[in-house]
């Protein structure tokens, strides 16, 4: 059984340091949503006709980080994970997904995310998002995942619920 460890933002701390506490607090917070549950549990739908469940979250989040970080901010040319047309509704759909091919890429796309934060000279780095023809800050970027997390956490608590009444946290 797989157990998430999750450490709180400080209190106090200068803004990059804050913003990277919040952003991998509410990482670690879908990740402890999906702690010991199967494969079918994860797949679980939240109500017809609705495709999202848990691992479709996952998905999808390895889809936002990617956009986000790598796509935007680092001007990667690369498609999404799971749809070469650039279609984000595909990644909800877990129908036969695992949590292992889901994690796997989260985890990838969260750790390259890490990595181009670490480098980037200061939060004023700026990238283009081509899907609304903008260009946003990094700091735009952290505040983004950190509201996306946050709002999709709410759905994992309600599909968590249930799936198995686990509520909280």
């Amino acid at each position: 059984m797989t157990t998430t460890a999750r450490t709180g933002p400080p209190l106090v701390g200068d803004e990059r340091t804050m913003l990277r506490a919040f952003l991998d607090y509410h990482r670690a917070t879908l990740a402890m949503k999906c702690d010991g549950l199967s494969d079918e549990d994860l797949r679980r739908r939240s109500m017809p006709p609705s495709t999202l469940s848990l691992l479709g979250l996952v998905r999808h989040m390895a889809e936002v980080e990617r956009a986000w970080f790598r796509r935007t901010i680092n001007a990667e040319d690369v498609p999404l994970v799971w749809s070469p047309d650039g279609d984000y509704q595909v990644a909800y759909d877990a129908t036969g997904a695992t949590r292992s091919e889901a994690f796997a890429a989260w985890r990838a796309e969260v750790e390259h995310a890490r990595r181009i934060e670490a480098s980037a000279a200061s939060l004023d780095v700026t990238g283009h998002n081509a899907r609304w023809n903008v260009d946003v800050s990094l700091r735009h970027v952290m505040l983004h995942l950190i509201h996306e997390y946050a709002r999709h956490n709410g759905h994992a608590d309600l599909l968590r619920e249930g799936v198995d009444g686990t509520v909280g946290a």
